[in-house]
């Protein structure tokens, strides 16, 4: 189970300051992160690691990661905002 401090945490860097990002990943961490197995939990602390632009890209499907599993990441939170 993921610590509450730790959630905090992740919620306050997810927030990015650039709205596109914001509303794609604050209800991610908040909703889905919790239940994440350790290897993908680790996978979106490394997504936040990256520069804001880069993601914005990836998010608006403009260019993909270089990085398999970084990219797996972008999808799975895509796929949980755009319809089937």
């Amino acid at each position: 189970m993921v610590e509450d401090v730790e959630l905090n945490r992740l919620y306050w860097h997810s927030r990015r300051g650039m709205l596109e990002l914001d509303v794609l990943l604050v209800p991610f961490v908040k909703e889905v992160y919790p239940h994440l197995n350790e290897a993908d939990r680790e996978c979106y602390r490394n997504l936040l690691e990256c520069e804001d632009q880069d993601m914005f890209g990836w998010f608006m499907e403009r260019s993909e990661s270089s990085d398999p599993e970084l990219q797996r990441m972008v999808r799975m939170i895509l796929d949980r905002v755009q319809p089937k």
